[in-house]
């Protein structure tokens, strides 16, 4: 894959933008249990299902979503980052994460893969305020978007998922 299609570049991590040929892996990811209990939104994962939110979020400008890629020679995609609910009246939008591959877990990519998503959201989106919510369990993400200068906001307690179960919330939020 050619270099221009990295948007931005770290030392270990490349992001580009989401295209068809990685839906597999989209819908692979967010059916694993490590991740899916981290949202909200725990309903199966489809290529179909996938493909509507290309139309309807991504191509509407509602959404963008990136791969993230090792920087090796094959740029081997690890997992994905995206801003959602873009507001261009308020210039802000939700932040998202995920690693999707187990072998890449705990190497800092999710620290490099943050970093650069703000820079993005900053210089290309011209963005002014991102926020996130995550469950208060996920303590190597609330570490991970501290690092990326997220702050913790507010406390919400009982957060009703998808799939019934409930848990307790930290929104954070970053001025850029």
């Amino acid at each position: 894959m050619s270099e221009e299609k990295y948007l931005k570049k770290g030392q270990k991590l490349s992001l580009r933008f989401m295209e068809e040929r990685d839906f597999p892996l989209i819908v692979k990811w967010r059916n694993l249990e490590r991740i899916r209990q981290n949202f909200i939104y725990r309903e199966e994962f489809t290529l179909e299902g996938q493909r509507n939110w290309q139309k309807t979020m991504i191509d509407t400008g509602k959404v963008v979503q990136f791969m993230i890629c090792e920087n090796a020679a094959d740029h081997r995609p690890v997992g994905s980052v995206y801003f959602r609910d873009i507001d261009h009246e308020t210039d802000s939008a939700e932040y998202g994460i995920f690693i999707g591959e187990d072998d890449a877990l705990g190497k800092g990519y999710g620290n490099e893969a943050a970093t650069l998503a703000v820079e993005y959201a900053r210089d290309v989106m011209k963005l002014k305020k991102l926020i996130l919510r995550v469950f208060i369990w996920n303590i190597s993400a609330i570490r991970s978007y501290e690092h990326a200068g997220f702050r913790k906001s507010k406390d919400v307690a009982a957060v009703t998922c998808s799939d019934g179960t409930k848990g307790d919330m930290i929104l954070m939020d970053l001025e850029l």
